[in-house]
């Protein structure tokens, strides 16, 4: 029997999000991204962490219950045939019948009638709009990889400074950055400048994987793991290399995937 995405990640079929977000932060953590298993956990993560995949797999896998109920329509089958029988039994053909109505007059179709009408007419109207509006499961993986290429591009510059020109260290992340993420750099990278010119630190991120954690129309949980060489007047020519897991949260801001959050691991040497 081959193994399901829940035995991947060593979780029970009706396990929620939390517990099968906590069993994938489990099964990477000590791996290395260049692992193939580490891929295989992101697979399964990114199947069960999306409510409509994780229903389509759980459908396939025979995990629920897609069977009709026909004991409704039996009773429509019933009537359907008694007035089936019915309209035999008339001494009179149906196609005289509507012969002979057809000398009848005309009568007008009620106003409230046409009302309603037009009422339910607009309704279907608005429920075809609101459901061609609804994204589909392509444009939520599009928007995923998009958002996973900006985090990739926006990580170096946000974990990278030089105590030598700090200025320009600041102006190239923040670009990358949400209005409220912003606010928040800022006040980070103001302890920064009281404390980097001292120490002479410099700190060169470098990309080295990532991973889609949560996907959404117009927010996108990423996984990104980077080394930081940082070196000082303590160990100018020896850099110590810090690894580094962040969970870059990205939100859509008009046509553009901005950072919005930034969760970091500690880092070890």
């Amino acid at each position: 029997m081959t193994a399901s995405w829940y035995d991947v990640l060593d979780v029970a079929p009706e396990a929620t999000a939390d517990e099968i977000r906590a069993a994938w932060r489990s099964a990477v953590a000590d791996l290395d991204p260049t692992d193939r298993r580490f891929r295989v956990y992101n697979e399964a993560a990114e199947v069960l962490l999306d409510p409509k995949r994780r229903t389509a797999y759980d459908t396939e896998q025979g995990l629920l219950d897609d069977d009709t109920d026909d004991a409704e329509v039996e009773p429509e089958r019933g009537r359907s045939d008694e007035a089936k029988t019915r309209r035999d039994d008339r001494s009179e053909p149906e196609a005289s019948v509507l012969a002979r109505d057809h000398s009848r007059p005309t009568w007008p179709v009620p106003g409230w009638l046409l009302t309603a009408v037009a009422g339910l007419t607009a309704v279907a109207v608005a429920c075809v709009l609101v459901l061609l509006a609804r994204p589909t499961s392509a444009s939520v993986e599009g928007n995923a990889e998009a958002a996973q290429a900006a985090a990739e591009q926006a990580i170096v510059p946000l974990l990278s400074y030089d105590a030598k020109d700090l200025d320009r260290s600041q102006a190239q992340a923040t670009p990358y950055l949400t209005d409220t993420e912003r606010q928040q750099y800022d006040k980070l990278f103001a302890v920064i400048r009281q404390n980097a010119p001292q120490t002479g630190t410099v700190v060169r991120a470098r990309y080295v994987a990532s991973g889609i954690v949560r996907t959404g129309t117009d927010r996108v949980d990423v996984l990104v793991f980077v080394n930081q060489l940082t070196t000082n007047k303590q160990h100018p020519d020896d850099p110590v290399v810090y690894k580094n897991q962040v969970t870059v949260t990205m939100a859509k801001v008009g046509d553009v995937w901005l950072v919005d959050n930034l969760s970091t691991s500690a880092g070890t040497p």
